[in-house]
């Protein structure tokens, strides 16, 4: 099974920025969708922020659009997601999630890191 491992979330400012990672391996080639989800405080369900797909297609959520690109290297194996113009409502755990069709992904269905948080102040 693939293994994801996230990085680079943090404590900044709101209108601040960061570069969340995800290291892929373990064959996340064989995924054709790959995702970024957060679960705020209080929130039981992780909500989906980003998804790209194995032709590049992308989906945001409306909350995200304009502030958060998603990206992949497919060289390295690592996702990306730039979010910018962080708002206090952005805090939440963020998780990195593949499988073979972004339908599929709901968590605990699919394939998911351990997270990395950001807070926004």
């Amino acid at each position: 099974d693939v293994q994801l491992v996230e990085s680079g979330g943090g404590s900044v400012q709101a209108g601040g920025s960061l570069r969340l990672a995800c290291a892929a391996s373990g064959g996340p080639e064989r995924y054709d969708c790959m995702g970024w989800y957060r679960q705020a405080p209080g929130n039981e369900k992780r909500a989906k922020v980003a998804t790209i797909e194995r032709d590049g297609r992308t989906t945001y959520a409306d909350s995200v659009k304009g502030r958060f690109t998603i990206s992949k290297d497919t060289s390295k194996y690592t996702l990306y997601l730039q979010v910018n113009d962080l708002k206090l409502e952005d805090t939440a755990m963020y998780y990195c999630a593949a499988d073979y069709s972004c339908e599929y992904i709901d968590y605990p269905f699919g394939y998911w890191g351990q997270g990395t948080q950001v807070t926004v102040s």
